[in-house]
């Protein structure tokens, strides 16, 4: 799986240059699968051989982030408040008191969640969704992710950048990172499913 990314970030990159870059970047926000660390580590190695400035490496892979980004805060945009009550009463296990929590905790602190989530693999994509749901302005919501894309990307484009040949190794320190985020998301999912099960009484919906 890894290989054929690489293979077609490669290509999209010989193609295009930095745009492709770019391009690479804000398709793996709307598609998560596609792994960042893999891409940015993949530019700075193709600007240290010479195909592409390390600055336009940057400036594009920040650019296809926000852009990634923010298409998925319209998608939130679209989907609104009402319709997310509507869908979490029609989910087993979910309540309306879940959604209004959450609401809660996104107005406490979504500004830091919207820029540390840029540095979080998984929840760098997912983040953006609540933003437009909960009609977070547009223009702090771009300001918070441009500048979480930029450290974030930086980071992975100057180790590709430095490590040249060797860019690869990247990915593999990351991965663990990946791991570890993803059992926490996983383990938060089966604590709240067994107080879900074994104390229904809790949270129960409004009427």
């Amino acid at each position: 799986m890894s290989d054929r990314i690489t293979d077609w970030a490669t290509g999209l990159m010989d193609t295009l240059g930095a745009p492709g870059a770019g391009a690479a970047i804000a398709l793996e926000n709307l598609f998560p699968p596609l792994p960042s660390e893999v891409i940015l580590p993949l530019a700075g190695f193709a600007a240290a051989q010479g195909d592409m400035n390390l600055y336009a490496a940057l400036l594009w892979t920040t650019a296809g982030s926000v852009i990634g980004a923010l298409a998925l805060y319209w998608v939130g945009g679209l989907l609104g408040r009402d319709r997310t009550v509507a869908i979490a009463a029609r989910l087993p296990l979910v309540k309306v008191a879940d959604i209004e929590r959450t609401e809660q905790w996104f107005a406490r602190h979504g500004t830091k969640a919207i820029f540390f989530g840029r540095m979080v693999p998984i929840f760098r994509s997912l983040i953006s969704v609540p933003a437009g749901i909960e009609r977070m302005p547009v223009p702090v919501f771009l300001a918070l992710t441009t500048l979480g894309s930029l450290i974030w990307n930086t980071v992975f484009v100057l180790a590709g950048y430095a490590l040249g040949d060797n860019w690869h190794e990247v990915t593999d320190y990351v991965s663990v990172y990946s791991k570890v985020v993803a059992g926490a998301a996983a383990l938060g999912v089966v604590a709240f499913v067994g107080v879900r099960i074994f104390r229904p009484g809790r949270g129960q919906r409004r009427g």
